[in-house]
């Protein structure tokens, strides 16, 4: 059965992998909001708990999906709880990755597995010897239009990829408050690319080699008061010789902008930004077409979705995640060095 299809929910019941999973959410927030109400609406999967550090939080999405509202300690000490969702702050990631772990617990968790490289190396050995399952929320995998550029590729329809240009721009840059505790924007925004970059561009085993990476301060002064930058460009070289640059930037005025092309050696893959509507005005003003999306609630709407129905359906079929706690970790080191790289004004060979 292939990754995606969610028939294996539905037969084979005298299958024990194929019995109602049962699931809590870590993280009542706003990811955690739409990962859970993703849960509750999934065949074959029962949201059983919802936990979080504001009990009040915790209660109003429990009773809002039909479960309850515990602590932790309740989840991990349940037998019945096959896996867990991790959407609480990233500072918690790998603490309760190694904790559910512990339990026997299958996680999927949003990115990153840890601000600290060395410690989102120790938890993916911790959840190597725990035996479960770890899935790392990198969505834009499961992003329709992104994945069928890579099912394109594969087929082998623009030949031997060669070069990657990802532009990724916010709407806007969140408080200064977030962006002290965020580890900066390379790991928190940029993290995304970096994942992009090698699923795209190391599909083949390639990986990265050099890293050159550079920012201001153009949006916002509060943000370098506060240690960041705003806008960056990232320049990668692979052990075969392929190129990506990165483009970021926390203000785009016209909405959420993302957008990558693929250059093979027999043609290019463009994947374009999504728009509330398709529809196009034209008279003699000129031409008129809605913005792009506002943000990533909804530009993912569907790859939010698509993830966590992956999840379940590789739990039941005993297949590897798209995503795993080794890209997780692999990502992190790029986010490293290029901060490293933006900070010492020196590139970073890998």
């Amino acid at each position: 059965m292939l990754p995606g299809s969610r028939s294996v929910l539905r037969t084979r019941t005298n299958d024990p992998r194929t019995r109602m999973k049962k699931v809590a959410v870590f993280g009542a927030g706003r990811i955690g909001r739409i990962h859970a109400t993703n849960l509750a609406a999934l065949s074959g999967v029962q949201l059983a708990y919802v936990c979080d550090a504001m009990p009040q939080a915790a209660a109003d999405l429990a009773q809002t999906l039909g479960a309850a509202a515990v602590d932790i300690d309740t989840v991990l000490a349940d037998r019945s709880v096959d896996a867990v969702a991790i959407c609480s702050p990233t500072t918690t990631h790998s603490d309760l990755i190694a904790r559910s772990a512990a339990a026997g617990k299958h996680i999927f968790c949003e990115k990153p597995v840890d601000l600290s490289v060395p410690r989102a190396e120790a938890v993916a050995q911790t959840v190597a010897q725990a035996g479960v399952g770890c899935m790392i929320g990198f969505q834009r995998r499961f992003d329709p239009t992104f994945n069928e550029a890579r099912t394109r590729m594969d087929k082998g329809e623009i030949g031997t990829p060669e070069m990657l240009v990802i532009t990724s721009r916010d709407p806007g840059a969140p408080p200064v408050e977030y962006i002290k505790q965020s580890g900066g924007i390379f790991r928190d925004m940029l993290i995304h690319d970096f994942d992009v970059f090698r699923w795209i561009l190391c599909a083949d085993g390639d990986e990265a080699a050099w890293l050159s990476a550079t920012g201001s301060v153009l949006t916002n002064p509060a943000v370098g008061e506060a240690g960041d930058f705003d806008c960056t460009a990232v320049t990668i070289r692979t052990r075969k010789g392929r190129l990506c640059q990165i483009n970021t930037t926390r203000r785009a005025a016209y909405g959420y902008d993302q957008r990558f092309e693929v250059l093979g050696s027999q043609g290019m893959l463009q994947c374009g930004n999504h728009a509330p509507s398709q529809v196009q005005q034209w008279d003699a003003n000129g031409i008129k077409a809605d913005k792009p999306e506002a943000f990533f609630l909804q530009r993912y709407a569907a790859a939010y979705r698509l993830e966590i129905e992956h999840f379940f359906d590789c739990l039941q079929a005993g297949k590897p995640f798209k995503t795993t706690v080794h890209d997780g970790v692999q990502a992190q080191k790029l986010a490293d060095a290029a901060t490293q790289s933006a900070t010492t004004g020196q590139p970073i060979s890998l």
